[in-house]
């Protein structure tokens, strides 16, 4: 939400001196006012302007005011719209309010009449978002309180978020899956000046390859089989504030090469179009791949890895400050269920410590949250914990493993950690990438990647055993 909240206003008559009238109303009130002759011109506006704020008669040649007024409350439930009518009658009135009109004016009105009435709606569209805005800031602030440590690494890291709040500077943020990547891109900027402006966060992973560029960068109408309308990219909904692309190691070249030049020439061009528009983003960019390894390999482009990779803060794995992980379990226990009252006891928590936590803080969650929704007391004994936290599974499981270690150890051990998650969920796939805090697109390509051979009923292989 900006600092000075902008109105649109759009009305609809037949009648062009009317139409005029009030435009010069709005206008005279600082609103951008646009103008349709009927409601089915109306309509097909909506599709690419967006008001805040509608006037339109109640009688026209085709649709009617209180038909026009029922579509745009399915299309648009915030946007206030007043019917006018110089045909006024207590049934009609009645049903307009029904159907959610703002008010009901009749012809011929007077110009502070109307201009009360738009002065009315527009307070209500302001307060309308600036709640909306108060509850998305609140549930974001919420959020960023998981960002809970002691650790000198989890100190330096909120040092980091406080020292780049404020500036423009791309930062690339590195780490396991599941180590707060996102929370700490939020932290940047809704703890900062940008924090009023778009924060919009993009799963490179999860793009269908086909339509990344145009849920990047928009398309026209009839740009492809299926565009039967213009659509908005991610970028320019970004504009002026904050984009987050999350899982940028997993964008084909091509596409690496378009976002290069977005970032560079700062102009975005959407599919099936001549023209570019300007965008002005702040990008924060994550992944869980070493990118420099990545563009030596010649599956990342070098070029745009040093526009990314301009600040790195990287995040620590769980087992890496696990003098934190009772504060976290703490933390969920509080967000999960207030007021219980409900505690750990002390073997859940030994247990909980001794366990290396593959999916980090998001597996920490969810092992939260299942406990207090199994445990039927109000404490959280080793019994509401996963199998893989009670003993049940493999010593490397329960081993400790160093601060540091090579890469290839790296994916050894998400290999083994992958196919161990499946063994635990008997073959399912959207359970293993919930525990893994991975998406099944990220998990897929995981599969692929370390070539984690699969049964017949989706479980994997164990190494020993050679395909079938």
């Amino acid at each position: 939400m900006t600092d000075e909240f902008h109105v649109d206003c759009l009305v609809v008559d037949d009648q062009q001196s009317i139409r005029k009238l009030c435009s010069t109303i709005g206008k005279s009130l600082g609103f951008s006012c646009s103008e349709a002759e009927s409601a089915e011109a109306a309509l097909s506006m909506l599709d690419s302007v967006s008001p805040n704020i509608i006037l339109v008669d109640l009688r026209m040649a085709q649709m009617s005011g209180l038909e026009f007024l029922a579509e745009v409350k399915k299309r648009s439930p915030h946007t206030e719209v007043a019917i006018m009518t110089g045909f006024g009658s207590i049934e009609s009135a009645v049903q307009a309010m029904k159907l959610g009109a703002y008010d009901y004016v009749t012809k011929p009105f007077r110009v502070d009449e109307m201009k009360l009435v738009l002065q009315r709606m527009a307070e209500k569209v302001r307060l309308v978002a600036e709640i909306e805005y108060l509850r998305e800031r609140f549930a974001t602030e919420t959020q960023l309180h998981g960002i809970v440590g002691t650790h000198a690494r989890i100190q330096e890291i909120l040092k980091m978020i406080a020292r780049l709040k404020d500036t423009r500077t791309p930062v690339l943020i590195t780490g396991e899956s599941g180590t707060g990547k996102e929370l700490v891109a939020r932290a940047i900027h809704f703890r900062g000046m940008f924090s009023k402006r778009p924060f919009v966060a993009v799963d490179c992973g999860a793009l269908v390859p086909s339509l990344i560029e145009s849920e990047l960068f928009g398309h026209e109408r009839g740009a492809f089989t299926g565009a039967v309308r213009e659509k908005q990219g991610l970028f320019p909904a970004a504009n002026g504030g904050t984009i987050f692309l999350d899982e940028i190691g997993e964008l084909p070249l091509d596409m690496q090469a378009k976002l290069l030049r977005v970032l560079q020439e700062k102009e975005v061009r959407p599919v099936g179009s001549n023209r570019s528009a300007h965008v002005d983003v702040r990008v924060i960019a994550a992944t869980n791949r070493d990118l420099e390894k990545a563009y030596q390999e010649g599956t990342f482009r070098k070029d745009l890895y040093f526009r990314l990779n301009v600040v790195t803060v990287h995040l620590p794995s769980l087992r890496e400050h696990k003098s934190d992980l009772p504060a976290l379990a703490q933390w969920f226990l509080d967000r999960f269920a207030p007021d219980s009252g409900i505690q750990i006891s002390n073997a859940a928590l030994t247990a909980m410590m001794r366990y290396d936590w593959p999916g980090n803080v998001r597996e920490l969650e969810n092992c939260m949250e299942r406990a207090i929704a199994l445990g039927a007391g109000h404490e959280i004994g080793v019994a509401d914990l996963p199998a893989s936290l009670r003993g049940e599974s493999t010593t490397e499981t329960n081993t400790v493993l160093p601060a540091s270690f090579p890469t290839t150890d790296l994916e050894e051990l998400e290999k083994d950690t992958i196919q161990r998650v499946f063994d635990e969920v008997n073959g399912d796939k959207a359970m293993a990438g919930q525990l893994l805090g991975i998406s099944r697109a990220t998990l897929y390509r995981k599969i692929k990647r370390y070539e984690i051979k699969l049964r017949s009923d989706g479980s994997p292989l164990p190494p020993s055993v050679p395909e079938s």
